[in-house]
């Protein structure tokens, strides 16, 4: 066999197996996303207002949370689950001081609509958490435990479906600090470009950065739609304002921000800082 007729028949072979490769790599089954995380966010308003005369104790709802609630919340897998009140923070002088009269903050991460029915439904019809929670759940008219609860149900971003846990809060560092934002939109269809600005670049670059981004949720139902929110995260307070100082001058940012199809999709950015009661599970 001539050299010319030998070369000839090796292309062809190799090129006949790298269009079926190519055919069966086009024809495989695409790997299915990552199940996407639900997430209910409750905010406990314990300061005098319609229903209260006094100021709520905060000590009721506290043992409410710690002795029937989460446990409760364990025995159906549900983990991770952040109580937190706010904190006032001098950025320029990197302190903070307890938010007078806050509210309490809870989080809780369902993995399917149908759990985040069941927690809110029926959960406090399980006897045992009666017993364990009948002060708070029993308090009479005249002195209720709490002046209203705002709830809001969240769905996970594509960037990033699940929560993500920094070691320094599985590890419950005594330092740890969270902050809260929410985005909230003029209209839905700014809204969904505002959550494809993060999805398309905006969520990388704060894992790079070391933000340790917890979760982000588009609200699909509660006060104040439309907006987005996310929480990120810092060892202590200094770590977590070093960090977001370089953020805005990052060229990636920069890049994202100028990007004609994101702009104008915030009309207003509220950011609440946060530090955990001693027996969140964040």
């Amino acid at each position: 066999m001539s050299t010319t007729r030998r070369t000839f028949i090796q292309t062809s072979l190799a090129a006949t197996a790298s269009a079926a490769l190519t055919t069966h790599l086009a024809a495989a089954p695409k790997a299915p996303a990552a199940a996407r995380d639900y997430y209910e966010l409750r905010c406990y308003h314990l300061q005098a207002g319609s229903r209260l005369k006094t100021d709520a104790n905060p000590a009721l709802l506290d043992r409410y949370l710690e002795q029937a609630l989460l446990p409760a919340l364990d025995k159906l897998g549900l983990k991770n689950t952040g109580v937190f009140t706010e904190l006032d923070v001098n950025k320029a002088a990197g302190t903070s001081t307890p938010k007078s009269l806050s509210p309490v903050w809870l989080l809780v991460t369902h993995p399917t609509l149908e759990s985040f029915v069941q927690v809110s439904a029926t959960l406090n019809a399980d006897p045992a958490v009666q017993l364990a929670g009948r002060d708070y759940l029993a308090t009479p008219k005249t002195q209720p435990a709490f002046e209203r609860i705002d709830t809001w149900l969240l769905r996970s971003f594509q960037g990033q479906p699940q929560m993500s846990v920094p070691p320094f809060s599985q590890q419950r560092s005594p330092t740890r600090v969270f902050e809260m934002r929410d985005y909230e939109s003029y209209g839905e269809l700014p809204a969904l470009r505002k959550m494809a600005m993060f999805d398309e670049g905006e969520i990388n670059l704060m894992q790079d950065l070391g933000l340790n981004p917890v979760c982000f949720g588009q609200a699909l139902a509660g006060p104040d739609l439309p907006h987005l929110r996310y929480i990120t995260s810092g060892p202590d307070l200094t770590a977590h304002l070093h960090n977001w100082s370089k953020f805005g001058p990052n060229p990636r940012w920069l890049a994202i921000k100028d990007l004609p199809r994101f702009a104008d999709t915030v009309s207003k950015n509220t950011a609440r800082f946060l530090t955990p009661k001693a027996y969140s599970q964040l």
